[in-house]
């Protein structure tokens, strides 16, 4: 299965998938693997004993952070098709909304309060799924809308 968000049967002919859903949407902007890797080094960051525990979560935080669309481009990109940049920044936005989720450095900050961080987190995964990229068009739509214009 593509991790790239397909919102057209044009984009869909010919590679056996099918135009993705609200929940298909969802589960592809939402960066898993990359929250997964938070949630290990976070872990191992907190077990550890001696260490500037609050600058290592903000360090590795702000490292997956800018890694995230470098991950989601790689998973993403199709020859002859445009990047996908939408869903690129959904997804990176969506790293951020679940750390703070999560709670992560931000839990050490005063203003933090964790009920804060599960409104947010519901509040974009119910809004996100909605958006379709109109940069996930492909060559086909894009060849039809040059002949026609």
């Amino acid at each position: 299965m593509s991790r790239r968000v397909i919102t057209t049967n044009l984009q869909a002919a010919g590679t056996g998938a099918s135009v993705d859903g609200y929940f298909d949407k969802l589960f592809k902007y939402i960066p898993a693997d990359i929250v997964g890797a938070w949630l290990f080094a976070s872990g191992a960051i907190k077990a550890a004993s001696g260490v500037p525990a609050t600058t290592l979560l903000w360090i590795v935080f702000a490292v997956l952070l800018a890694f995230t669309p470098i991950w989601i481009w790689q998973w993403t990109k199709k020859p002859g098709e445009p990047t996908a940049t939408t869903q690129i920044v959904i997804s990176t936005i969506a790293f951020a909304v679940w750390i703070f989720a999560l709670g992560g450095p931000f839990a050490r900050l005063g203003f933090y309060h964790p009920i804060y961080g599960s409104l947010l987190l519901v509040f974009y995964s119910l809004v996100v799924a909605m958006i379709n990229p109109r940069d996930h068009q492909g060559p086909a739509r894009a060849a039809a809308g040059t002949a026609a214009g």
